[in-house]
């Protein structure tokens, strides 16, 4: 009887493993377009494209960026506050946008000023060198840092609504100001609400 329950057991744990197995997601590769993207409650990657993309966009279409000079605007990103319950990194959304204004070819971004300091060390590092005697000085560049005219600060914004006993909508918005700094005026606002609808049990952070 021991070797038959043994045998029983056996065979009952290795089915409960096979479906176990069976049951489990298979990993995937997810690529941009991807018709089966998972959707979440929170903020995903692609939201951060679609709120990069509709910015830019209307950015260029007021022509608040476009010179007749033949020059190109300078931009400093200020600041974009995190305004949600989840603990996001707006660089995420600010690398998105330098990428699409960079890509209009009407501006350029700063990487050596910011409210921070500035964002490629390196910038600071080129002075330091100067007072090293190891460095070849016929090879150091002459640094002259150029100024920002213009800068571009934002806020992420979310907001949670129950719309009955099953289910919530989350909405975010993702507003954008751009301003001269020759006169400290706004030359541009956009706002792109991204709005989801689920499960009242699923979370958004």
């Amino acid at each position: 009887m021991n070797a038959r329950n043994t045998l029983i057991k056996t065979v009952a744990l290795a089915a409960v493993l096979a479906v176990a197995t069976g049951c489990t997601p298979k990993t995937q590769n997810l690529t941009a377009g991807n018709v089966n993207e998972p959707t979440t409650m929170g903020l995903s990657s692609i939201d951060f494209e679609r709120a990069a993309s509709d910015a830019v966009q209307s950015l260029l279409e007021t022509g608040a960026v476009d010179r007749n000079d033949g020059k190109k605007n300078i931009m400093v990103i200020s600041s974009v506050l995190n305004d949600t319950m989840q603990r996001i990194d707006t660089d995420q959304l600010v690398k998105k946008i330098r990428i699409e204004l960079l890509r209009s070819g009407k501006v350029y971004t700063t990487t050596a000023i910011g409210l921070n300091g500035a964002e490629d060390k390196m910038n600071n590092v080129i002075n330091e060198l100067k007072q090293s005697k190891r460095v070849d000085r016929s090879t150091l560049v002459k640094q002259k840092l150029a100024a920002p005219n213009m800068s571009l600060s934002g806020k992420i914004i979310q907001r949670n609504n129950r719309v009955n006993s099953g289910e919530q909508l989350v909405e975010y918005y993702f507003q954008l100001t751009l301003t001269d700094l020759s006169n400290g005026l706004g030359i541009w606002e956009g706002e792109t609400p991204i709005r989801k609808l689920g499960s009242a049990k699923g979370t958004s952070w």
